[in-house]
Parts: structure tokens; sequence; C-alpha cells
């Protein structure tokens, strides 16, 4: 930028200078033309965008309300699964009270009938929990729910029918606590 060269001073002007009126209205044109088509395109990517997160959150929410449900069913299936191991510590009261009165009653045996309240007030307990005994005498035998103890070769009762139930079966909600223990009949 030396006085000798005055070329360098009229570029540095030039450079500076304002472009001319049609220049600019050029110029301010493509400044209103151009705000409107990067608008119209980031518009559309930001649109793209929104749709994206709302599809991601749309399958988060999806995702947490299928693992709270699932949370919830195997909580349920924990207590069901506990609740079925003290119901069978209870089963062999049961089977004890069921034999006490199988036994033949003496005449005005009191003890007799408080053990038939008893029974009774199991029975009605163990059915609100949900137990329900499996029935078995003069059913076709069914090894899923029943466990043959001896095979009785009889006519009175069809082949490979419950005879006799030595000990009474119970179903938790549709799960096995114990099988029936029965004599299978057999045809001779």
């Amino acid at each position: 930028m030396g006085k000798g060269n005055g070329k360098s001073e009229v570029n540095l002007d030039l450079e500076h200078e304002l472009p001319a009126a049609d220049e600019q209205e050029e110029t301010a044109a493509k400044v209103e033309a151009r705000p409107e088509t990067v608008s119209a395109s980031e518009t559309d990517k930001l649109r793209a965008e929104r749709d994206a997160l709302l599809d991601r959150l749309a399958r988060l929410q999806a995702e947490f309300d299928n693992a709270r449900k699932r949370a919830a069913r195997e909580q349920q299936e924990f207590r069901d699964f506990a609740a079925a191991d003290a119901i069978k510590a209870i089963l062999p009261a049961l089977d004890s009270l069921e034999r006490a009165l199988k036994a033949p009653a003496a005449e005005g045996n009191e003890l007799r009938s408080g053990v038939d309240l008893i029974y009774r007030q199991f029975q009605d307990a163990l059915q609100k929990l949900g137990v329900q005994p499996i029935a078995s005498v003069g059913k076709e035998f069914d090894p899923r729910v029943h466990e043959a103890i001896e095979m009785v070769d009889t006519n009175e009762v069809e082949d490979h029918h419950v005879l006799d139930e030595l000990q009474r079966g119970y179903k938790y909600k549709e799960r096995l606590l114990r099988p029936a223990m029965v004599r299978v009949a057999r045809k001779t």
C-alpha cells in the first residue's frame, strides 16, 4: 500500500464499495427469495426430524408400557408360585380332616360335627383362593391330573376309568398342585 502504487488503494476501495442500485435490488430480491427456499427446505428437515422424534417417542412409550405389563405379570406369577407352595403345605392337614370324616361316627359325637365344620371352612377358604378339587371317581383316567396307584380288575366300571380316589387332587388357577391318587378299572 505504498504511495507509488495507486492500484492497490483503488482495489481496496472497490472491495468496500457498495453495489450499484440495480445490483442492490437484485441482491435484495435474492435475499427475499432465499429465506423462503431455505425456510421451506429447513421446514421439511424440521418436519422430518419431528416425525422421527415422534415415532421414536411412540416406540419408547410402547416399550415402556410392555415392560410395565411384563413386570406386573412376573410379579403376579411370583405371587401365584408362592401361594401354590403355601397351599401345598396345607393340603396334608385337609387330607387328615377328610380321613377323620370318613371314619364311622358314634352317636352324639359332637367332635365329628366340629371336624366337619372345620373341613367346610377349609374348603371355602381354598375355593376363595382359587383352589379347585379334581373330580376323579367315574371319570376317564387322565395321566395329566391322575396318578394311578393300582389297576383293579373289574367289570363294574368301564375300562381305564377311575374306580376309587385314595387322595384328592387339586388345581390352583389351572396349575396342578397335586395329582389325584386313584385306582383305575381294568376289564378282565
